[in-house]
C-alpha cells in the first residue's frame, strides 16, 4: 500500500479525479479503458477515487454464452475477481498514482466477501490504506488527510463511506449509509477537529446518493424534455432552479434515510458529498447549504447513454478549501465524433447489444453471400 503523504503541489492544488461504476469483469469492454486511459494522462490526478461497482461482481461466476455459472468454486471466482480488478488497477499502477476505493452494491454480490476483495486492493504499491482495524464499520469506511504543500499541517480531508452490502451468498441487504456508519463519521470529525484546532474541511465520497436528492425533481408532462416516467401516467424531471446537470433516473432506493445529511450539517466539515450508482444521472446542487454531487457512471459493460459516460474531477485549492472546481469528461470529449470513435463506442456500449446483434448478422450474410458468388466464379471457369 501507499506509504507516503497526499500533499497539494506547490502551487496549491490538489486533484482528484472520480471514476464511478467501472462495473466491468475478466472479459473487458475496451472502450471504457481506452477512455479511463486517455483521462489519466490528460488530467494528471493527484489521487482516483473508485467509487463503487468497480467491478460488475454479480456478474463475475457468469458463463461467456448463456445464463448459467461457470465459475462455481471460491478460487475460480477470485481468480476472474483478480483478473477484473487488474484490467482496472493496473493502468493506475503503472501510472503511479495513488488510488483509493469504496464499494457499491454489486461488489460483493458474489462469494467473495468486501475483506476479500481489499486485500487484492491493498497488493498494489499506490492503494491509499484503507480501514483495517475499526470493525465498527467496514474496511471501505476511512478517512484520506491531505497534507499542505510544504507537508506541515493537514489541510483537507477526504471521507470514503460504506454505502451498500450484501450477505455472504452475494444476497443484497443493506443501500444506505448505515447509522453505524454515520456514528463513525461523528466521532472521526470531532476528533480531527481537536487535532487540526477547527473543523477540517473535506469531500464525502459514497457509491449510494442520500435520498434527499428527490428535493432535485420536479413533476412535469410526458412529453417535456428531460421526463423521467416514475409511474402510470406520473413524470418527474430535474428542477434546473434546484440543480445543474442532467438526469435520465431518478433514484429508486426504499431503504429510508439514517440522518446522514443531518450529522454533515453539524459536524459542519463536508464542502461536497460526492455519489455515483445513478449511471445516467450528473449534476450539481444544494440542500442545506451542502454541495450535492452526482457522477455518472463510465461502465460501457452496464446500462448508460452517449451523453453520460465518463469521469468527474475536483480541483481543491490549499488557500480556500472551503470551496471546489468540479467538471466532468466524457468519451466524447475524448474521441470525438470521428467514425471509429462512434464505432468503438457502439460495439462497447451495453445498449447497442441489439444494433451489434444486427451488424454482425448482417456482416455473416456479406460474407456468405461473397464466398458463394466466389465458388460460383471459380465454377464457372471450370477451377
Amino acid at each position: 500500500m501507499y506509504k507516503e503523504k497526499l500533499k497539494f503541489n506547490k502551487d496549491g492544488k490538489f486533484t482528484i479525479l472520480q471514476v464511478s461504476d467501472a462495473q466491468d469483469m475478466h472479459i473487458p469492454r475496451k472502450a471504457m479503458f481506452k477512455m479511463l486511459d486517455k483521462t489519466y494522462d490528460k488530467v494528471k490526478p493527484d489521487l482516483i477515487v473508485l467509487t463503487g461497482d468497480n467491478i460488475l461482481g454479480n456478474h463475475i461466476d457468469d458463463a461467456l454464452i448463456g445464463k448459467k455459472k461457470s465459475a462455481t468454486t471460491k478460487p475460480a471466482v477470485l481468480k476472474r475477481m483478480r483478473k477484473a480488478l487488474g484490467l482496472l488497477l493496473d493502468p493506475i499502477e503503472r501510472r503511479k498514482t495513488p488510488f483509493a476505493f469504496i464499494y457499491g452494491n454489486h461488489d460483493d454480490m458474489n462469494i467473495i466477501s468486501k475483506k476479500e476483495q481489499a486485500e487484492i486492493y491493498g497488493e498494489y504499491n499506490f492503494c491509499v490504506p484503507y480501514n483495517t482495524d475499526d470493525n465498527s464499520v467496514e474496511c471501505d469506511t476511512y478517512n484520506i488527510p491531505v497534507y499542505s504543500s510544504n507537508g506541515d499541517e493537514m489541510k483537507y480531508n477526504i471521507w470514503m463511506l460504506d454505502s451498500a452490502g450484501s450477505d455472504e451468498n452475494g444476497r443484497p441487504i443493506f443501500g444506505r449509509v448505515q447509522p453505524e456508519t454515520i456514528e463513525w463519521y461523528e466521532r472521526k470529525s470531532r476528533q480531527l477537529r481537536l487535532e487540526n484546532n477547527g473543523p477540517v474541511m473535506s469531500l464525502m465520497f459514497q457509491h449510494i446518493p442520500i435520498a434527499e436528492t428527490a428535493q432535485f425533481f420536479k413533476k412535469c408532462n410526458a412529453d417535456d424534455k428531460g421526463a423521467i416516467k416514475v409511474g402510470e401516467d406520473e413524470y418527474v424531471k430535474l428542477d434546473s432552479t434546484k440543480a445543474k446537470g442532467f438526469a435520465f433516473e431518478i433514484e429508486g432506493n426504499d431503504e429510508p434515510d439514517y440522518g446522514q445529511l443531518t450529522a454533515i450539517k453539524k459536524c459542519g466539515d463536508v464542502c461536497g458529498l460526492v455519489f455515483g450508482h445513478d449511471h445516467m444521472n450528473c449534476f450539481t446542487g444544494q440542500i442545506d447549504g451542502v454541495n450535492i454531487i452526482q457522477t455518472p457512471g463510465a461502465s460501457f459493460r452496464s446500462y448508460g447513454n452517449m451523453i453520460s459516460r465518463g469521469t468527474r474531477v475536483f480541483v481543491i485549492d490549499e488557500n480556500d478549501p472551503t470551496s471546489f472546481e468540479t467538471y466532468t469528461i466524457g468519451y466524447f470529449d475524448l474521441f470525438g465524433n470521428k467514425f471509429n470513435s462512434v464505432l468503438r463506442y457502439i460495439f462497447s456500449a451495453d445498449e447497442y447489444e441489439k444494433v451489434k446483434a444486427v451488424i454482425l448478422s448482417l456482416s455473416g450474410v456479406i460474407v456468405v453471400g461473397l464466398i458463394v458468388y466466389i465458388l460460383a466464379i471459380f465454377n464457372l471457369f471450370g477451377f
